[in-house]
């Protein structure tokens, strides 16, 4: 056997016996949440573990996509993130967009943002990179989650049952968000932990 096909048949082998990568697992309610650090629009250094022992809302956001718009224009979403603060709850605002795709916010702009819409959250993260919606599989914006006291996903999904861009929806929607959080406060299990995220795609890098 010639010195080549011999180095191209060890190749082919070695290839064929390469273990596989580990597939990244999808998040799951009754799971412990993902764990994540990321920066927010004050510079400032955020992980999930620091929240330990407190509830935590995750929600995704996109500053020009029609279905956030809906939520943050009719300050419905702005109401609920003072509800739920003022209960104690801890709320992070994600904004996943890449650098130089819509909706991507540089610090200075999510800080504007923020302010210009009385948002309520705890802190506004800047995942540019894409690493914490892809941990959580987040999908949509809006696309939320809540963790609960324990550190586990108690609720995945949509903000509630209208999955129309139309502020006008709102009048008689199931805040699935906000009966998770009531559930939760309560000491019940959700009653509904697992609903379909609608809105627009995360503009993910790639």
């Amino acid at each position: 056997m010639s010195m080549i096909r011999r180095s191209v048949l060890s190749a082919v082998v070695a290839f064929s016996f390469a273990p596989a990568l580990p597939a990244r697992a999808a998040p799951a309610v009754g799971q412990p949440a993902p764990a994540f650090t990321a920066t927010d629009a004050n510079g400032r250094t955020v992980s999930l573990a620091e929240f330990k022992g407190k509830t935590v809302v995750l929600e995704w956001t996109n500053e020009g996509c029609p279905y956030v718009k809906k939520h943050y224009n009719s300050g419905a979403m702005q109401n609920l993130q003072k509800s739920a603060t003022a209960d104690g709850v801890v709320w992070l605002t994600v904004v996943s967009s890449a650098p130089n795709a819509q909706g991507y916010l540089a610090p200075d702009a999510a800080k504007g943002w923020k302010t210009k819409n009385n948002a309520a959250s705890t802190a506004l993260l800047i995942d540019s990179s894409g690493a914490v919606g892809k941990a959580y599989d987040a999908r949509t914006t809006p696309h939320m989650f809540i963790v609960d006291k324990s550190g586990k996903l108690a609720y995945m999904g949509g903000i509630d049952d209208k999955p129309i861009a139309d502020s006008a929806s709102l009048n008689g929607a199931n805040n699935y968000v906000s009966a998770a959080l009531g559930d939760l406060q309560a000491g019940r299990a959700v009653a509904t932990p697992v609903t379909k995220a609608y809105g627009c795609s995360v503009k993910y890098a790639g």
